[in-house]
């Protein structure tokens, strides 16, 4: 178990104010279970409610309905190890080394010494798991195991990628394709076959993967029955729709939008059955639960690619389409149901956001989440904490939002944009706003010296 910087901040559960005409506040008797769902590289406008005219997402679009939905809800990156870093410390990836994309064997990964999600709550008796995709790094001391969960079960990075022909492999391995031990050991790289781990151990390669969004559903529905006694986080983050697609024969061919449209309706379908059984474990009023999506969609014009419409740009760029992201929250009886906010957050709010409501204690280390409980309980009246967000590339700071302005940075290139009557950023106002520009370049600047003098 980790060390703790700072064991003297204990954040109280009951120091919650409650909304305006929303009477229910946070009990002290027991705090609530956390679920987070993330998936993986889908686009702002690929959920019913978000816009989607295609894609169909019953369960997701009632979740909004019983809950609230976030439209100004950003990821802190643009791809994927770094946006599953930020989401686990609350930090900008290149605050916890995490700056880019991890690959398989990499001797770098999320350093042990991070406080994660998991960490804080397992301090606090939590049961922990984290299943599906994982992306901090391969080596054993970056795995979720080493990283405050209990349980894990999934691949350890995109499954695009290949293998660590150094990983434990399970004595009950299981070898599909014409694989065994001896071609596993001397594999070369292969793209699209990737493991499937228990634990610290493989134990499946390749993995069928239009298997796995239905095995995930069925791993996390056992750890919710099992732990629903106790107090639990469960991060959920799907290995779709990230290319290559994948998905069941039950799924397949049923959406209008064809394969990305039965990837993401098959993900609806997994969200309705942990939201079923929570409901019929009687734990939904006490059970926060968190969706959103790692970054945007791929810039792919054969029908494999999300949509992030009406924003600009896609993965692996900080335009709004690379990092703005769908995000709905429930928690029966102290979200207001139905509710919708337009304040900035992130996924760096996640953690200070769990400790305030849970108790759990912060590390001294600097962290660059902020407290979002009263944009979650109370979206129609409160302001977001932030006076300004930041769009790192790597390791450089390349854009900022300070209210409705965003300024964006790319070598030579100045954009500014208003968001409120241009989220499409379609319209340059750099020359009409100099002095706008001047205040969040100073903004960047200041941020970005700070950051790297206090680095982690």
């Amino acid at each position: 178990m980790k060390t703790l910087r700072n064991k003297s901040i204990l954040l109280s559960a009951v120091a919650v104010a409650c909304g305006a005409g929303f009477t229910s506040c946070i009990k002290t008797e027991k705090a609530p279970n956390v679920i987070i769902i993330f998936t993986d590289d889908q686009g702002y406008n690929d959920v019913g409610c978000f816009g989607s005219p295609l894609i169909k997402t019953p369960n997701l679009d009632q979740m909004a309905k019983d809950g609230v939905r976030f439209t100004d809800f950003y990821s802190a990156s643009s791809v994927c190890s770094p946006s599953r870093a930020a989401l686990l410390t609350g930090c900008y990836p290149p605050r916890v080394g995490v700056p880019a994309v991890l690959w398989p064997a990499s001797e770098t990964g999320l350093a042990n010494k991070e406080l994660t999600i998991a960490d804080m709550l397992k301090q606090q008796g939590y049961a922990t798991a984290c299943i599906g995709k994982w992306h901090l790094g391969d080596q054993p001391e970056h795995l979720p195991t080493a990283q405050g969960f209990d349980q894990y079960y999934g691949i350890p990075y995109s499954n695009d990628m290949s293998i660590n022909r150094g990983f434990k492999l399970s004595a009950n391995m299981v070898y599909n394709e014409g694989m065994n031990l001896d071609s596993l050991r001397e594999e070369k790289w292969r793209g699209g076959k990737v493991p499937l781990m228990r634990q610290d151990e493989v134990i499946e390669y390749p993995v069928d993967q239009t298997t796995l969004t239905k095995r995930y559903t069925e791993e996390a529905v056992a750890f919710i029955r099992e732990k629903q006694d106790s107090n639990f986080f469960l991060y959920f983050a799907h290995t779709m729709p990230h290319i290559p697609l994948y998905v069941s024969d039950e799924f397949k061919g049923k959406s209008a939008r064809g394969l990305y449209g039965d990837v993401i309706e098959e993900i609806d379908w997994s969200v309705g059955q942990l939201l079923k059984t929570i409901k019929e474990l009687g734990l939904d009023e006490n059970t926060l639960v968190v969706f959103s999506s790692d970054n945007g969609p791929w810039d792919l014009k054969n029908g494999h690619g999300g949509s992030a419409k009406p924003l600009r740009g896609h993965k692996f760029a900080t335009y709004e389409g690379g990092m703005r992201e769908p995000m709905i929250a429930q928690w029966k009886g102290k979200i207001p149901a139905g509710s919708v906010c337009h304040e900035i957050a992130s996924t760096i709010d996640l953690l200070p956001t769990i400790a305030q409501l849970t108790g759990g204690k912060l590390s001294e280390a600097p962290i660059d989440g902020k407290d979002i409980w009263p944009l979650l309980s109370d979206p129609e009246q409160s302001k977001t904490p932030h006076e300004a967000f930041y769009y790192y590339l790597k390791e450089t700071i390349q854009a900022v939002r300070s209210g409705d302005w965003k300024l964006r940075i790319d070598g030579e290139k100045l954009e500014l944009y208003n968001l409120k009557y241009d989220i499409s950023e379609r319209t340059n106002l750099v020359d009409d706003y100099p002095d706008k520009v001047t205040e969040l370049k100073k903004l960047m600047t200041d941020f970005d010296n700070d950051l790297k003098a206090n680095l982690h």
